[in-house]
């Protein structure tokens, strides 16, 4: 397993059980957040965004975690397993509340330095209807690559939790 690609809701764990996997495979964490935004939370340009995504996914070795639909078909080409957090919405609500408590004025580790935590009605809206709509994307691009790559989707913390201790047990074989 050289590239993994973690995907899921705000709020489902994609940095934590990124930076997780990290320790146990030893292979660089992208976090998408960190590439993204611009201060003061500003997108990139989409060329500029798009020419560094091909950057990151032509290495050899990478957990990549971040939705970003729009380039999230050329990540799934490129990745060898995807890990898709299809964890509940109130557990992605209350995540993403407790991290701006958390990172009260600051940027969390994964994100631009220059983006401190802010948490505004947009985004939890987002969150909240993300089951109707980003999921259903997300679904139909790992249904078209059945059966080609490697998909693992987790649906609770246990499920998370069972996944990690088998990753440690198997390491990279885990396929």
């Amino acid at each position: 397993m050289n590239r993994i690609l973690v995907i899921g809701s705000a709020g489902s764990g994609k940095s934590t059980l990124s930076r997780k996997l990290h320790y146990i495979l030893d292979l660089p964490v992208v976090h998408l957040d960190t590439y993204y935004w611009n201060a003061d939370w500003v997108p990139k340009p989409n060329e500029e965004w798009n020419n560094i995504v091909e950057q990151f996914i032509n290495e050899e070795h990478w957990i990549m975690d971040g939705n970003y639909s729009r380039t999230m078909d050329i990540r799934i080409i490129k990745a060898d397993l995807i890990i898709f957090l299809d964890m509940p919405r109130l557990l992605c609500i209350y995540r993403i509340i407790k991290r701006r408590i958390i990172y009260h004025k600051n940027s969390r580790p994964d994100m631009n330095q220059e983006c401190p935590e802010k948490l505004d009605w947009d985004f939890v809206k987002w969150v909240w209807n993300y089951r109707k709509k980003g999921r259903v994307n997300t679904i139909k691009k790992l249904e078209q690559i059945k059966g080609r790559k490697e998909v693992v989707i987790l649906r609770t913390r246990k499920e998370m939790d069972e996944f990690i201790g088998k990753v440690e047990k198997e390491g990279a074989g885990l396929g």
